[in-house]
């Protein structure tokens, strides 16, 4: 037997406030951005990754109430593939993590 397993878990901060929002058989889903900087420089500069994350129910519910843009955030999950095509007819793949858990990277701000 082959064990296969996707698992990821990345941490960064969130490029925009997330915003929720409703399927039509009424499960809460977010979508945010999360800016992963690489721990190595490459010419000087650490290059940064922004990376699609997705969120359902629950977990897009406590993401959308308790994380806002410049916020550390610790997403794990699985990383997901979706095939689809531009207006022009083009093939693309697009690449987000289906968050399972959302944790704090940092504590809380004082305002």
């Amino acid at each position: 037997v082959t064990l296969m397993l996707n698992e990821i878990t990345i941490m960064g901060r969130l490029c925009a406030d997330p915003e929720l929002k409703t399927t039509q058989s009424g499960t809460p889903v977010t979508n945010f951005t999360v800016a992963c900087d690489r721990d190595r420089e490459l010419n000087g500069e650490r290059p940064t990754d922004f990376i699609e994350v997705v969120a359902w129910s629950g977990t897009a519910e406590f993401v959308n109430r308790y994380f806002q843009k410049g916020q550390m955030a610790i997403v794990s999950g699985r990383l997901q593939s979706r095939k689809w095509e531009d207006r022009d007819g083009n093939k693309r793949v697009s690449w987000e993590v289906v968050a399972d858990h959302v944790y704090f990277g940092e504590p809380k701000r004082n305002e």
